[in-house]
């Protein structure tokens, strides 16, 4: 039997569909409950349990006490073998830090984290760096490097690792202050490295930035004035954060938000870094549409620092209704030159996967699959 160590954090995305961006902090957890914000990463843990329940490899499952993990692995039938920590409910940095502590300590093979970029920081601090490690996407931002691609490739990578199919290599925790984030200033910083398990196209890369060159900022211009070409007035058009984005703000002569996601109508913008809800409010019954750029360096068009535009959203929408728009360099830089769609409803990933057609300049597109 291989010893798998699993450790949920709770709260964790909790700030992303409110538009928050991120749940850092006592009082943006209060402020994510009070507009509305549902546990995200349970959820997500679940999707990893029961895709592991699904391997033909014996795991005895070492966890932490209620929703840090027993509550979502009871749930789907498994008898975990070892559980640290008290019943009650724990959110707090500390908590993290002190089970990812008692977890190391515990001799499992492989400890798996259900998180974000904030997460991975406690687990650094703390465990033994040769302790292998794997994080299950379920944050806002997932700079890090050390997350899988969704919860079910999580599955797949560590059952090969315990099987033994997996080397391990050092991988990058990166994450931002959320406070400069949501005032519209992104600084990622380098925290530390996780032994991961070395499985290239099922992991998600660093994050990377746009290079500020003349070039980069011409091409986006180009791009912006495609989209505005294009914009019909009886349109809504809900436009997701990002560099290449805001030039469409910039070249309309309204102040669209770098990080938040902004509803424009008949050129003119109508919110301005708006939650979930308030895009459901907007657009219920009416003509839209979605432009949104991949993540640098990773490809994500929906799942990361844009979970404001949901399942939800995107099915008022339709899925026929989604603008891609991409610098070359963009895209050059994008690893396994894919994009990728991690929504949190895998029959939507499903239905989102398939060619789609970029726009890279003006009057200027080329095509990418989306796995």
């Amino acid at each position: 039997m291989r010893r798998l160590g699993l450790l949920v954090n709770p709260i964790a995305g909790m700030g992303g569909s409110v538009g928050l961006k991120g749940t850092d902090g006592p009082e943006t957890l209060r402020n994510a409950i009070e507009l509305g914000a549902k546990p995200r990463s349970p959820l997500r843990a679940k999707q990893f349990l029961l895709q592991m329940l699904k391997t033909s490899v014996p795991v005895e499952l070492y966890t932490c006490a209620g929703s840090m993990g027993e509550d979502e692995a009871r749930s789907c039938g498994i008898e975990p073998q070892r559980i640290f920590g008290e019943t009650e409910s724990m959110t707090e940095r500390e908590d993290t830090k002190i089970l990812a502590g008692k977890l190391s300590e515990s001799n499992v093979e492989l400890l798996v984290f259900c998180g974000g970029d904030g997460t991975a920081r406690d687990i650094v601090d703390v465990i033994d760096a040769r302790l292998p490690t794997l994080g299950i996407p379920a944050g806002v931002k997932i700079y890090s490097a050390v997350f899988g691609a969704n919860p079910e490739a999580c599955a797949t990578i560590a059952t090969d690792f315990l099987a033994g199919r997996l080397g391990v290599h050092d991988a990058e925790v990166m994450d931002i202050d959320e406070e400069d984030f949501r005032r519209g200033k992104l600084s990622a910083r380098l925290y530390g490295y996780l032994k991961v398990p070395v499985q290239g196209i099922l992991m998600q890369h660093v994050k990377s930035s746009s290079p500020e060159t003349q070039s980069e900022k011409s091409q986006q211009e180009a791009i912006a004035k495609h989209i505005i070409e294009d914009m019909d007035d009886d349109t809504i058009y809900i436009i997701g954060p990002g560099s290449t984005t805001e030039a469409i703000g910039e070249l309309l002569g309204s102040e669209k938000t770098l990080l938040g996601v902004d509803i424009f109508y008949r050129k003119r913008i109508l919110a301005r870094d708006v939650n979930e809800s308030q895009i459901l409010n907007l657009i219920r019954g009416k003509k839209c549409k979605i432009i949104v750029t991949p993540i640098g360096g990773q490809g994500y068009i929906f799942g990361r620092g844009n979970q404001q535009i949901s399942p939800s959203v995107i099915e008022n929408v339709g899925t026929n209704n989604i603008i891609v728009v991409a610098t070359n360099h963009k895209l050059h830089d994008l690893s396994q030159n894919r994009l990728l769609v991690d929504t949190g409803d895998p029959s939507l990933d499903e239905l989102l996967k398939g060619y789609i057609k970029i726009v890279t300049g003006y009057k200027e597109m080329t095509v990418r699959r989306v796995e």
